[in-house]
């Protein structure tokens, strides 16, 4: 978790703060069918900040199927992990 900067697409929109993978804020990720993705959330900064995937910006449709969540965001050895089936 970071500050979002106008870097960040939805600046001004919800939190002031917002996740970064591999130093980018909120890329646009294209999931491959039968991949499985692990995000380490081990960094003290993502306590109290579980991760979440939506279809869409507006957050009304999650992305779910497959997503397992191991750990406490912010403790040693958390992480999201999504299965990607269909």
């Amino acid at each position: 978790m970071a500050a979002k900067t106008a870097a960040h697409i939805y600046k001004g929109t919800g939190s002031s703060d917002g996740y970064k993978i591999d130093g980018t804020f909120s890329p646009f990720l294209n999931f491959k069918v039968v991949n499985t993705y692990r995000f380490d959330q081990a960094d003290s900064t993502n306590s109290g900040h579980p991760l979440r995937f939506y279809y869409d910006a507006a957050k009304t449709t999650a992305f779910t199927s497959g997503v397992t969540d191991n750990g406490t965001p912010g403790s040693a050895g958390a992480y999201t992990q999504i299965v990607v089936s269909s």
